[in-house]
């Protein structure tokens, strides 16, 4: 294929080449994905239903929700089909899409619990002033700072990755597309363009994450200072989850690019 105007669509990496293989990968990830559409179902619709819960918090953690859903919407139903089909296909269209998708709820993921992690900061080290910097149109902008966040983040790799002339085939080494792996079928030098983009990207999460780890220096001080045991176990109760949620997603997250 000479350029990216002629290729119409991409070939993804088979999980395996066995169709008992495909079909076990096929159930297995049916399994994930209908508990993660269940969970997090769930967790939108109790939101949204109980008034009592419509707090700064279960705000943010709606928001969560709906990022986790279409995290993982863009990737998996893909995957499961072809493995169901035996097929490899993925059409322009479609890898564009994955290409935009993926990294922008990823992006906006990581943006919103770093929001969340300023929420429990304002809770646990200046509760009185709780209403004031968390009232419900601060919470409105905090989250679509973060669903825009991840929009620009996302759009600017898009553009760049898909602007470079491809001539060097279809064949994509992932079972979903991926920027470097579609960087890798192309036979221009400007790609090192899309490389301070994915720079600038990085920098924002390590932002992020230094963030959440000053706020959680602060929350853990303050709580130390209560001289109640059981409200010290009340606060961490609520900050634990959040923490285990960054934990697994900067952990898998850097497990799978490095």
């Amino acid at each position: 294929m000479s350029n990216s105007s002629s290729i119409t669509q991409f070939l993804l990496l088979p999980f395996a080449d066995t169709r008992e293989l495909q079909l076990l990968h096929f159930w297995l990830f049916l399994g994930i994905y209908l508990a993660a559409l269940l969970g997090n179902g769930l967790i939108i619709t109790t939101i949204a239903c109980d008034q009592h819960l419509h707090t700064p918090m279960y705000f943010f953690l709606l928001n969560l929700s709906l990022l986790d859903l279409g995290c993982i919407s863009t990737v998996v139903p893909e995957s499961m089909a072809n493995s169901l089909w035996d097929t490899r296909a993925i059409s322009y269209a479609g890898c564009v899409s994955q290409i935009f998708f993926f990294p922008y709820f990823i992006t906006a993921e990581y943006c919103l619990l770093t929001v969340m992690a300023y929420d429990r900061y304002v809770a646990i080290c200046k509760p009185l002033h709780y209403g004031t910097l968390l009232g419900s149109r601060g919470c409105v902008h905090m989250a679509a700072a973060a669903w825009a966040s991840g929009f620009l983040n996302t759009f600017l790799h898009t553009v760049n990755t898909f602007s470079l002339p491809l001539c060097k085939g279809n064949a994509v080494d992932q079972f979903f597309c991926e920027i470097p792996h579609i960087l890798k079928l192309s036979c221009s030098h400007f790609y090192l363009r899309e490389v301070w983009v994915i720079l600038v990207s990085l920098l924002l999460i390590f932002g992020c994450f230094v963030f959440i780890v000053v706020s959680y220096v602060q929350i853990f001080r303050a709580v130390l200072r209560i001289p109640s045991e059981q409200a010290q176990h009340k606060a961490f109760s609520t900050c634990l989850p959040h923490l285990a949620v960054v934990f697994l997603l900067t952990s898998t997250g850097t497990f799978a690019h490095l």
